[in-house]
C-alpha cells in the first residue's frame, strides 16, 4: 500500500456509512429495465449532494454526472437496472430491504451492479475533496436497460448525447481485481411449423414440437464443437425458452419457438454464428432469426437494436489497463488479477462496437450475480471507494501514452 492508498483508504473509511446507506437505499427500490425512473431519482439526489459540477437526466434516463473539464475524459459506468428477483420464498433475505448483517449487505443489486454507483459517487466526492487533475474530466453514469439490451445505454450517452470518453471503466463486479474483456453473445429464435389436429386425430397433424426435438440435439452437440479461446475460454450455445402455439391443450401444436443464447469467443463472428444455425443437420424448413431488441425506457425514449453484442478484449499491455491495476495495487498493497468476465457488461458497446478502450473493477463476486443470495462486503466496498478516487489521478500520469495509444 502505498501512501497516497492509505490515505485515500482512510477517507473512504470515514464515508463508510454514507456508502452503506446510499447503497441500502438503492436495493429497496425495485428497479427492473424500463422501470428504473424512482431509482434513477434516488441516484440524481445524491450526486447532486455531493457537489458535482453538473448532474443531469440525458434523454434515454441515465443519470450522468460531471467532475472536472480537462481534455482527456474518463467515464465510470454502473448500470442500475437488476433482474427480477423470481419467488420471493426463495430469498433468505428479502431482496429489497438491503439487509446489513456480519459485515455483509444482502439484496438484489448488492452484486450486480449497485455497489459501483455508490463506490464511484464517495470515490468522486474523495477526488473532489483532494482536487480533480487539471487534465481530467470524469463522467459517473448510473445507466439503464443494461439488464434487457447491454451496451445501448452507453450507445445512446455517447452517439445521441455528444459524450464520448477517452477510456471507460465499468463497475459490473471483477473482485477487486482488473478485468479487460469478455465474450460476446447473439440472442435468437428457431421457428418450426406444424399443422393442427385434434388430439383424437393427431396423425392427421404435423407436430411443430415433434420436429424442433431433433433441432434441440443439434443444438447440443453443436456446442461441443465451437471455438475456444486461451483467454476468453469456449464458445457455447444453449437453447433457453421453447414455446409454442396450439387452439388448446388437446390439439396438435401448429408452431413452435426456441430461443437461443450463443456466446462468442475471440475469432467468432455474428455472421458466423448465424450461418451456423442455419446449417443445423435437421434444421428443415424451420426459420433462425436474430432479435431485434425494441422498448421504451422509463423517459419514454425508445431504443432499438439488433440483439447482437460484439467480442471485446483490450490488450494487457494498454495503458489503461496499467493505471487502474496501479491504483488497485496503491490501496490493497498486491498487484490485482487481469482477468476477465464470463458474462457480458456496457464494454460491448464502448470497446466492441466503438473501440473506445474499455477495463472493469469492482467488488462483488461475478457468480453471485442474478442469484437469490446477493451480497457485498462492507469492507470491500470502502477498498473500491479509495480505488476509484485514484484512478483519474493514475491515468492523468499515464495522459500521453494513453493519447499514444488512442491515436
Amino acid at each position: 500500500m502505498t501512501e497516497a492508498g492509505r490515505a485515500c483508504l482512510e477517507s473512504a473509511g470515514r464515508y463508510r456509512d454514507n456508502i452503506v446507506a446510499f447503497l441500502r437505499e438503492m436495493i429497496a427500490i425495485p428497479a427492473e429495465s424500463g422501470r428504473e425512473g424512482a431509482r434513477c431519482e434516488r441516484v440524481r439526489q445524491e450526486y447532486e449532494r455531493l457537489g458535482f459540477d453538473d448532474v443531469f437526466f440525458d434523454r434515454l434516463g441515465n443519470v450522468v454526472a460531471r467532475i472536472g473539464q480537462g481534455p482527456l475524459k474518463i467515464l465510470m459506468d454502473g448500470h442500475i437496472d437488476c433482474v427480477g428477483v423470481g419467488d420471493p420464498a426463495a430469498w433468505a433475505h428479502d431482496p429489497f430491504q438491503g439487509k446489513l448483517e456480519d459485515g455483509r449487505i444482502w439484496g438484489r443489486g448488492a452484486v450486480d451492479e449497485l455497489p459501483a454507483i455508490a463506490c464511484m459517487a464517495y470515490g468522486a466526492k474523495i477526488l473532489g475533496e483532494r482536487s480533480v487533475p487539471d487534465g481530467v474530466t470524469l463522467y459517473l453514469t448510473a445507466s439503464v436497460m443494461e439488464e434487457s439490451c447491454d451496451g445501448y445505454c452507453l450507445l445512446h450517452l455517447i452517439e445521441k448525447e455528444g459524450i464520448r470518453p477517452d477510456v471507460v471503466v465499468l463497475g459490473e463486479p471483477t473482485d477487486l481485481n482488473v478485468y479487460r474483456g469478455h465474450r460476446g453473445r447473439i440472442e435468437a429464435t428457431i421457428t418450426t411449423r406444424g399443422k393442427s389436429a385434434h388430439g383424437a386425430h393427431c396423425d392427421l397433424g404435423v407436430n411443430a414440437l415433434y420436429k424442433m426435438a431433433p433441432i434441440l440435439a443439434d443444438i447440443e452437440a453443436l456446442h461441443t464443437r465451437l471455438r475456444h479461446d486461451d483467454f476468453l475460454g469456449k464458445g457455447s450455445v444453449v437453447a433457453t425458452f421453447i414455446e409454442c402455439t396450439s387452439p388448446s391443450l388437446n390439439a396438435v401444436p401448429d408452431s413452435a419457438r426456441i430461443y437461443i443464447d450463443r456466446r462468442l469467443t475471440a475469432g467468432e463472428t455474428v455472421e458466423q454464428a448465424m450461418n451456423e444455425l442455419r446449417s443445423l443437420p435437421h434444421l428443415g424448413d424451420a426459420q433462425v432469426e436474430l432479435l431485434m431488441y425494441d422498448e421504451a425506457s422509463w423517459r419514454g425514449e425508445r431504443a432499438r437494436q439488433e440483439k447482437y453484442y460484439p467480442t471485446w478484449v483490450l490488450p494487457e499491455n494498454h495503458p489503461l489497463v496499467a493505471g487502474v491495476a496501479s491504483a488497485v495495487e496503491a490501496v490493497l498493497g498486491k498487484r490485482p488479477a487481469i482477468a476477465r468476465w464470463s458474462f457480458s457488461t456496457n464494454g460491448v458497446a464502448s470497446m466492441g462496437r466503438l473501440g473506445i478502450p474499455t477495463v472493469g473493477f469492482a467488488p462483488g463476486l461475478e457468480e453471485l450475480a442474478h442469484t437469490t443470495g446477493e451480497w457485498i462486503a462492507v469492507e470491500d466496498l470502502v477498498r473500491a471507494t479509495a480505488v476509484y478516487s485514484l484512478i483519474p489521478e493514475f491515468l492523468a500520469g499515464r495522459k500521453e501514452q494513453l493519447i499514444a495509444a488512442l491515436a
